[in-house]
């Protein structure tokens, strides 16, 4: 399947600061957190073919961020993400299929040294040129994970039976590209 029209080929990196990569929990059975990672670092590879685009994303676990300084400090201690041991979450993606106007987006996510494959379902957002020429592309993705898939066991059980953390994580995307300079 060829590119649409107005992307062009070639490497495009994450703009950052135009991009969260947030996650939503559930929290003791009866709310949900929502939280985001802060800082990252992106390429989306585009040759002719769009089946053929591969990310390589790093997220730093450093940048977590829920809104709580005690909650945040908790998640990235030992009992979660341990940030000293692995600075880094990973995602490497290795297939992309177009399912009518949305994408499946394969790959690849490590967290704390745990590599599982994912599927996120994607949605291309459409390109245009920001005040200063350069070329953004924008993309929505998302999908949920077991985090005990990854290593992350720690929990609670509450007086009601249940547990303070749940196992799924929603992980949503909304990421805006650069395009390389002609």
């Amino acid at each position: 399947m060829a590119l649409p029209a107005d992307v062009t080929t070639g490497t495009w990196t994450l703009d950052n600061s135009h991009s969260e990569i947030g996650f939503t929990v559930r929290h003791a059975g009866i709310s949900k957190v929502r939280g985001q990672f802060t800082e990252a670092a992106a390429t989306l590879d585009l040759p002719g073919d769009i089946s053929d685009a591969r990310i390589n994303a790093t997220i730093n676990t450093a940048s977590f961020d829920s809104g709580d300084v005690n909650r945040d400090g908790h998640v990235k201690g030992e009992d979660f993400f341990d940030v000293e041991k692995f600075p880094e979450i990973s995602f490497v993606s290795n297939g992309l299929v177009a399912k009518g106007d949305r994408y499946e987006l394969t790959g690849d996510l490590t967290i704390k040294g745990v590599t599982r494959p994912v599927t996120l379902d994607t949605e291309f957002n459409g390109v245009a040129v920001d005040p200063f020429g350069n070329t953004r592309a924008g993309v929505s993705a998302g999908t949920t994970i077991s985090r005990k898939d990854f290593g992350l066991t720690w929990n609670a059980i509450l007086e009601t039976g249940g547990v303070l953390v749940s196992d799924k994580v929603a992980i949503n995307l909304e990421l805006a590209f650069i395009a390389p300079a002609a």
